[in-house]
């Protein structure tokens, strides 16, 4: 899936940008303060995005097809 797509998912779900490191963004989320990095590929993978929102405590985000 496309980055931007799952940023957007993050964003809606209380987590914001933390900081952005040199080959990750690190996101937080605010209700739980739990934190995770996000790789900055044009493209990541739907069982790292499913992880990244796991680590986060969100719901998992469905897949494009």
């Amino acid at each position: 899936m496309k980055r931007s797509f799952l940023l957007k998912h993050l964003f809606e779900n209380d987590c914001i940008v933390f900081r952005e490191g040199a080959n990750h963004t690190i996101i937080k989320n605010v209700l739980l303060n739990k934190m995770t990095a996000v790789p900055r590929h044009n493209e990541i993978g739907d069982i790292l995005a499913n992880e990244i929102c796991k680590q986060l405590g969100i719901r998992k985000i469905k897949a494009l097809k």
